[in-house]
Formats: structure tokens, sequence, C-alpha cells
């Protein structure tokens, strides 16, 4: 299998578009086209329904997309195993979207301060792609808010995340801050629940995005209201560009490890997640 074929595929149902994916992977739009029909043929099926205005996934070409994923994350850590060797110590960490820019980001700074020669792949997933990653082996560790139960990995609370409601303006009630404005960021379930019993009357929101990074930069350009992290708006509160919602209550969010019970990399694994501390200092 050329994993160019899978890439291209992977490309194109990102884009749905062959100029599109040409630019990204600098190809042209016939080598596109080629690739895709040796893959089709290969696997002696349709992958795209196509017509003037859309491409779409056939049913056999969204059963790939995992497959295709595994495939290359596992050869791209197979290749940097075989070739780093014994030479450096080597990990693959996830984490989930909501959590990279709050959490993470620095935690892969501290790795990279305390391991110069680590060999280090990283990625921000969905948690779904991040728990079947894990459970192919194609990922050391994940970052998530509501990891799946599961006997086979070890789940480890390593972070605890406040949420206050913020916004653009000062002084507006809880209620105001809730009206027309809100930013409804997808915290996951939990987090809506809480919410619902917080607020059983409130509208739904008119803006829902999936993780904070989207959400502060949508207020700091657009206006509105928002729960975000606390640690990751403190500049923000500090130079008023933000201010703190009085009257609306806070909520706390869990941040878990998880990793496979049976790893050889355990230790490595418990070096690293020591470090999340000093990310929230």
């Amino acid at each position: 299998m050329d994993l160019e074929l899978l890439r291209t595929f992977l490309e194109l149902n990102r884009s749905r578009h062959f100029g599109r994916s040409a630019e990204a992977l600098h190809v042209t739009q016939a080598a596109v086209s080629s690739r895709l029909k040796s893959l089709e043929q290969l696997l002696g099926t349709t992958l795209f329904e196509r017509n003037r205005r859309e491409m779409r996934l056939t049913p056999e070409g969204s059963r790939l997309i995992p497959h295709a994923q595994r495939l290359i994350a596992a050869w791209r850590a197979a290749r940097q195993d075989v070739s780093l060797g014994d030479a450096a110590a080597q990990l693959v960490i996830g984490g989930s979207l909501r959590l990279w820019d709050v959490l993470l980001q620095r935690w892969l700074h501290e790795m990279r301060r305390n391991w110069p020669d680590m060999a280090l792949i990283a990625e921000s997933q969905t948690q779904e792609v991040l728990t079947r990653r894990l459970i192919d082996g194609t990922l050391d560790v994940a970052i998530m808010l509501e990891p799946a139960q599961l006997e086979i990995m070890h789940i480890r609370e390593i972070a605890r995340l406040r949420l206050v409601c913020v916004s653009n303006q000062k002084g507006i009630p809880v209620e105001q801050a809730l009206a027309q404005d809100y930013v409804y960021v997808d915290w996951g379930l939990s987090f809506a629940l809480d919410h619902r019993r917080a607020f059983p009357d409130a509208a739904e929101a008119m803006t829902r995005v999936s993780h904070p990074k989207m959400a502060l930069e949508y207020i700091n350009s657009v206006g509105g209201s928002a729960y975000l992290p606390e640690r990751m708006i403190v500049k923000d509160l500090e130079f008023g560009l933000l201010h703190l919602v009085e009257d609306a209550p806070d909520f706390e969010r869990q941040a878990y490890a998880t990793y496979p019970v049976r790893s050889s990399r355990l230790d490595l694994i418990d070096e690293c997640l020591a470090l999340i501390p000093a990310t929230l200092a």
C-alpha cells in the first residue's frame, strides 16, 4: 500500500476539492485524481460520489477513514522508532481539542525543555479518535476531559480547570451575559448538565464553539461573554479587556491522562505527567 494514496484520500475528505487538495499536497490536480483512482481500483470500490457541485463520501469511503488514519499514524511512529533506534526516548502524546491551548501546549514545551533529545509526536484530536488510537497502540498517552472507562487503560486526574463567566462589558448581570451575545463553549456533557441546572431558563446560545480559544478571540473581536478557563484569561482581566460576571457561578472541570495499563513506556509517561503541575503555575 502506497501511503501517499491514503494521505491524498484523507486530504480530499478534508477539503472536498481537487484543486485545494493539490495545493495542500504540493502536487497537480491530475496527480490527485490519479491517486484517488488508483486507491479505488486497489480497493475495488468507489470512495467518493462526484458531480459538478460537490464530493460526498460513499459508505465505503467513510469506513476507510479510521483505517487510513491508523495506518499513517502507525507508519509515522514506526519510522521514528526505527530511525532513532535506542538513541533517544520516544513518546506519542495526544490531547483534546478543548485542552490544547489551555494546558497541553505548555506541557509540550516543558517536555522539550526537560528532554531535549526526546522524540516527540504531538497531536490534537477528538476524544473518539484519541481513544481509538490508544486502543490501537499508536498513541502513548492522551489528555481528555471525559475519558472512556476502559479496563485496559489507566485513568488519572492530572489537572483541574476553573471555568469563569467573563464578558467584554463591565458590570453586567448574568442574565444579560447569557443573552444574545453569549458564546457557548462545548466543555462536554458534564458541563452541559451543570450549565442547564444553573441556568434552566436561559435561551439556547446563538453562537456555539468547540474550544475556548475560538470563544476568546471571538469575544475580543466581536464582543460577548463565555465560560473560559480562569488561567487562560489572566492577562485579559488584568488589562481590562475582559471582566468577570460577578453573579455568575463558577464551574470546575477535571482533566485526565489516559494511557494503556500495559505499556513499555509507563515510567516515561509518569515522568512526563509529573511536569503538568509546572504548566499551571
